[in-house]
């Protein structure tokens, strides 16, 4: 089952499970871990040399807050997390106030308010980043993984074409070079997502 999968390679990494701790005792509203150290620790594992945890580059972390939009919001869910862990690159994100700065961040016209950190994981750039974990308050792993495990599990880079262009796309493909990291990683053209 690939949610099992997941789950057991998380529970194989003592830093990843650490860092679930963290966002779990922040009390951050909805919270979840995501995008690049949840594909960092699948495909290095399984497409590269093995899971260095300095290789991740932030930790993205997507709450849920509706209460306070402000992006002073975000800096007070980051210090709070790295008081905690300080060793770690947090990037916290409120996912409820993204509406209110991704066109000026990233370009093109408004876009409607989010209603969950489900619903902004599925906007992620690639299905294989588009994938979130958090450890429950019993110890459980919850898994949010919108587009499915499927890429994430099998190595595939595909475009999630309902936030990210074309042109962004390629951008990132030639900034993180997934075929020379990751050897085995397959990368669907950008235009054929």
């Amino acid at each position: 089952m690939p949610e099992t999968e997941l789950t057991e390679l998380v529970r194989s990494s003592p830093w990843l499970m650490a860092v679930l701790t963290a966002v779990r005792a922040s009390n951050l509203p909805d919270a979840w871990t995501g995008a690049g150290a949840v594909r960092n620790l699948v495909w290095d594992t399984r497409f590269g040399t093995g899971f260095d945890p300095t290789g991740v580059r932030d930790v993205d972390v997507a709450f849920f807050d509706p209460t306070d939009l402000t992006r002073d919001r975000d800096r007070t869910a980051t210090e709070a997390l790295t008081a905690l862990l300080p060793a770690v690159p947090w990037e916290a994100t409120n996912q409820a106030a993204v509406h209110t700065w991704y066109p000026a961040h990233f370009g093109g016209g408004p876009i409607p308010p989010l209603s969950s950190a489900a619903e902004a994981i599925a906007t992620w750039p690639e299905t294989a980043t588009a994938v979130a974990v958090r450890l429950t308050a019993a110890g459980e792993l919850e898994v949010c993984a919108p587009h499915g495990l499927t890429d994430l599990l099998g190595g595939v880079w595909r475009r999630n074409p309902r936030p990210i262009t074309v042109e962004r796309s390629r951008e990132r493909l030639t900034r993180h070079n997934p075929t020379t990291r990751w050897p085995g990683v397959r990368v669907i053209d950008p235009a054929d997502a």
